[in-house]
């Protein structure tokens, strides 16, 4: 059976990681995924937006919202920070019946209404929840077997918990890890996988933030891991686009591949790197 959703893509996606649409459009509909663009939507704000303005960062993804819910589905996110911004959003506006009025004020103009009707969601619980682990093991063409594969979160998806469901436990996250197993790769534990890449500080404090990426990238290669796989496009550029700088602050001349989910789902569905547009990174 085809799970549908309303996708709304980051504004990474259609920058600087195209590639992650990429290997998304080559293999969802094999797992009976159907993703259909919100095109009218607007970046989330990034988790910058609500604190300068609030009441525009709730009108914001409200009409974001809005979108799906006229289209009668349910949102997926490809990006953990969209996902943050969004629950956060549609946390507020259910709860305050002020709110609602005020985002729906401004909706009208565009004969849009915010009603709380679509759930948001990450490709990554999709993977796992929606469309099952069983499933997608059945799908698998070119198992990932004696790879290692270092799973790192980011923060967005794993805090607060009241916001993303109690689905992992923010301190031992476990979802990602069983997507990798169900795809025949070998989890590389390593303390980073649940930590920050950096990313929000860079345009404001490049040095602390290349030291946080850096973190990450070493733990990871430390354990040994062959490549480290994250469920976000900001986590993945913080950390494959900004690595040789990061890396070579600390005089560490080791290099290692970051994957989106997306990739990492169509390396074991039997799509070659090329088709799956990892020759699009930094780190190759």
């Amino acid at each position: 059976m085809s799970k549908k959703y309303a996708y709304y893509t980051s504004c990474m996606n259609d920058s600087m990681t195209k590639e992650l649409d990429q290997a998304l459009v080559l293999w969802k509909s094999s797992l009976g995924l159907e993703m259909t663009r919100i095109e009218e939507s607007t970046c989330c704000g990034g988790s910058n937006y609500d604190f300068v303005e609030p009441e525009l960062f709730l009108l914001n993804n409200a009409r974001n919202i809005a979108y799906a819910e006229r289209m009668g589905m349910d949102m997926v996110t490809t990006c953990n920070t969209c996902t943050l911004g969004l629950l956060e959003a549609k946390h507020r506006l259910d709860a305050s019946e002020k709110q609602r009025e005020y985002v729906n004020q401004a909706l009208a103009e565009e004969g849009l209404e915010y009603k709380g009707t679509s759930e948001v969601t990450h490709l990554l619980w999709v993977l796992n929840e929606a469309i099952g682990l069983d499933r997608i093991k059945s799908k698998v063409v070119k198992p990932l077997e004696g790879v290692k594969i270092a799973p790192f979160y980011g923060c967005h998806i794993l805090r607060p918990s009241h916001l993303m469901g109690g689905r992992d436990n923010p301190n031992a996250p476990a979802s990602l890890d069983l997507l990798i197993g169900a795809l025949g790769g070998e989890v590389v534990e390593y303390k980073s996988k649940n930590k920050c890449c950096g990313f929000h500080t860079l345009l404001v404090a490049e040095e602390e933030s290349l030291e946080i990426s850096a973190n990450a990238v070493q733990d990871g290669l430390d354990s040994g891991a062959d490549y480290i796989v994250t469920p976000c496009p900001l986590c993945h550029t913080s950390m494959d686009a900004y690595q040789p700088k990061a890396l070579s602050a600390r005089e560490d001349k080791r290099r290692i591949p970051i994957l989106h989910l997306s990739q990492l789902v169509g390396l074991a569905m039997g799509y070659t790197p090329a088709e799956l547009g990892m020759n699009r990174h930094v780190i190759r």
